[in-house]
C-alpha cells in the first residue's frame, strides 16, 4: 500500500479577483509540510483531444474564444491559465496511473518531460495484478468536472478526470468509476459518460432525491455524483448514480445519503476509482449551501476511502471546488482530505467491518 502527491507551483494562475482561489493549492502543499511531490508535466495535446473537440482545443490554443465562450468559462482567457490547467489535467494523468502501478517508480519533484502518455512499450495494465495492492494517487488539484467536450464552463477549461479515464483505457483499465462529492453536480462528466436529460425535477420534497440507475453508454465508467440539488449548473445530464441533496442538508443527512449510495459504486467492480472530493460543502462556503461542518467532511472522505481500500481498489484523489469566506478552511478541508488518503494507503491491514459513517479516526487536534 503505498500513496503518492502530485502538485505544481504552476496551478496558481493570476485570474484577477475572483472567488476561485488559486493560490490554494500552494496553500495546501505548504500546509502539508512541502512532502516529497511528482511536479507533472502538461497534458498534450493529444491526450486532451482523448476528450475534447480539435476546435475547441484549438480556440483554447490560439485565443480565439469568443465572449460567449469566455462568460460560460468564468475564467479569463490567457496563455498562463490554458497552460496551467494543461499540466492540472497532466497532474491528474500522472496521479492516475501511479494509483494503477502504471507510472515510473520516482519519487524525485519532477518525472522526465514525455511527450505522451502511452505506456511503456510491453507495459499492460493487468487487472488480476492492479487489485494486488492498494494505491492512492493524491493530486492536490484537478477535480474539473463542468468542462464539456466542446466548451468549458464554471472555472473548468478542461475535464481532467475525463481525459485521464481515456488515458487508462489506453492502457487496458476497462472499469473505472467516478466518486464526485463536490457542491456542484459534474454535468461536464456526466455528459462524457452518458449524457441522458434529467427526469423532470420538482421543488416540493425536503428529503434527497436520487435519479434512477441507467445503461449509459460508457457502460464500463460508473459516474455517481451527490451534490445541492438547487445548485449550479442548471441542466444535469443523468450519470449511474445522482443524489440531489436540499439546501442545508448538513452532516447526518449527507453521510447516511452517501453510506447507502457507495455500495452501489462497488457493485460496479471498478479497477480505479476517481474521487472528486470537494471542499464546497462546507458550511461556510460561497458557492454551497449544504452547510457540512470540517468534521462531517473529514468523515466523507474516510468513508469513500476506507470502501475503496476494504476492495483493495486504487483510488486517485483530486480537490475539486472550494470556496469558503476564509481560505484557510477551504485549506483545512483538503489537508484532511490529503491526511485521510494518505494514513488509509499506510494503515497495516484493512478494518474488521464495513466503514460507517458513524464510525473512524478523529479528526486531527488542528480541526475545527
Amino acid at each position: 500500500m503505498s500513496a503518492r502527491i502530485v502538485y505544481s507551483a504552476r496551478y496558481r494562475v493570476d485570474i484577477g479577483p475572483h472567488v476561485f482561489p488559486t493560490r490554494k493549492y500552494d496553500l495546501v502543499y505548504d500546509a502539508l509540510g512541502r512532502p516529497p511531490a511528482v511536479d507533472p508535466p502538461p497534458a498534450t495535446w493529444e491526450d486532451l483531444s482523448l476528450v475534447h473537440t480539435t476546435e475547441y482545443l484549438e480556440k483554447l490554443r490560439t485565443g480565439t474564444m469568443s465572449e460567449e465562450d469566455v462568460a460560460q468559462l468564468e475564467l479569463p482567457w490567457s496563455p498562463e491559465m490554458v497552460e496551467g490547467f494543461r499540466v492540472m489535467v497532466g497532474g491528474t494523468i500522472q496521479a492516475a496511473l501511479f494509483a494503477c502501478g502504471l507510472s515510473a517508480d520516482s519519487t524525485t519533484q519532477r518525472p522526465q518531460s514525455q511527450e505522451s502518455s502511452a505506456a511503456p512499450e510491453g507495459q499492460e495494465f493487468s487487472a488480476d495484478s492492479a487489485i494486488s495492492a492498494f494505491n492512492v494517487g493524491c493530486h492536490i488539484g484537478g477535480g474539473l468536472h463542468h468542462a464539456f467536450p466542446n466548451h468549458g464552463e464554471g472555472f473548468c477549461p478542461f475535464n481532467d478526470v475525463a481525459v485521464a479515464v481515456r488515458v487508462l483505457q489506453q492502457h487496458g483499465v476497462g472499469r473505472i468509476a467516478i466518486v464526485d462529492l463536490d457542491v456542484h453536480h459534474g454535468n461536464g462528466t456526466a455528459f462524457i459518460f452518458g449524457g441522458a436529460p434529467p427526469p423532470p425535477q420538482t421543488r416540493s420534497g425536503r428529503s434527497p432525491r436520487a435519479y434512477q440507475e441507467q445503461n449509459v453508454t460508457h457502460s464500463n465508467v460508473f459516474t455517481f455524483s451527490m451534490h445541492q440539488q438547487h445548485n449550479y449548473p442548471m441542466w444535469k445530464p443523468r450519470g449511474s448514480l445522482d443524489v440531489g441533496l436540499p439546501d442545508g442538508a448538513r452532516d447526518a443527512t449527507f453521510l447516511g445519503e452517501l453510506e447507502r449510495a457507495l455500495p452501489k459504486v462497488a457493485a460496479h467492480r471498478p479497477q480505479c476509482v476517481f474521487y472528486l472530493a470537494g471542499a464546497d460543502p462546507y458550511e461556510d462556503d460561497q458557492l454551497g449551501g449544504l452547510r457540512l461542518t470540517k468534521e462531517g467532511l473529514r468523515r466523507r472522505d474516510r468513508l469513500v476511502i476506507d470502501t475503496f481500500r476494504i476492495a483493495g481498489v486504487p483510488i486517485v484523489v483530486t480537490l475539486a471546488g472550494g470556496y469558503a469566506q476564509r481560505v484557510e478552511d477551504t485549506v483545512a478541508i483538503h489537508v484532511a482530505t490529503i491526511e485521510e488518503a494518505i494514513g488509509a494507503a499506510a494503515a497495516s491491514g484493512p478494518p474488521t467491518a464495513p466503514p460507517r459513517a458513524d464510525r473512524g479516526r478523529q479528526a486531527s487536534s488542528g480541526e475545527g
